[in-house]
């Protein structure tokens, strides 16, 4: 049986989602183009499905890097059965799922083709004993944090034309005293100019 071919304002109805969300989802990976672009752009199948398997792993809050490797792991029938099939609640804790991530190899997609997921719960005896933890983290002591630049407050810029092609962006707010510097920069800099003029 052919594939069906939805329009992109059929396709969007269908999965619940905007066109500009499957123009973002096309962009990031996660749906492959249409074969035509423009009006005569038609969706089959698989992105129906990819759509409702994207919109299903984001409700288990996922990001969209673990999202896009998961489908491409996948064929379009495969999608297709996954996408009809009922979507499971996750189980396991979130020490499992966290496993299962750190266990997958960077690069790769976390789940070989009709593996379950997410990763089935390990035995309590799996866990390393408190005292391993603790030698782990001695041998790996956290960095120190590194301070980043203050958040900056509200800001904005401000424009000073001191003569045609020569400008000076300040960004304010500034304290008094640079307040009364730019002040005397602008004058220096308005005497300068005109000085050079003919």
């Amino acid at each position: 049986m052919p594939d069906a071919a939805y329009t992109l304002a059929e396709l969007c109805d269908l999965a619940d989602v905007t066109p500009r969300t499957v123009r973002y989802y096309v962009t990031q990976g996660l749906l492959r183009p249409p074969g035509t672009s423009g009006p005569g752009a038609r969706y089959d199948d698989g992105h129906l499905a990819r759509l409702r398997l994207v919109r299903r792993l984001q409700r288990e809050h996922l990001p969209l890097a673990e999202i896009r490797a998961r489908l491409a792991a996948l064929t379009d029938e495969e999608a297709i059965v996954e996408a009809e099939g009922p979507a499971s609640p996750p189980a396991g804790t979130a020490l499992d799922y966290v496993r299962g991530i750190l266990a997958s190899p960077i690069g790769t997609p976390s789940r070989p083709a009709g593996a379950a997921w997410p990763p089935q719960p390990r035995a309590v005896d799996d866990v390393p004993p408190a005292a391993t933890l603790r030698r782990l983290g001695a041998a790996f002591p956290a960095p120190p944090p590194v301070p980043g630049p203050a958040a900056p407050d509200r800001s904005h810029w401000e424009r000073y034309a001191l003569a045609p092609d020569v400008e000076l962006h300040v960004r304010r707010p500034l304290t008094r005293s640079q307040n009364r510097a730019v002040a005397r920069l602008l004058e220096a800099a308005r005497q300068i100019l005109e000085e050079d003029q003919p």
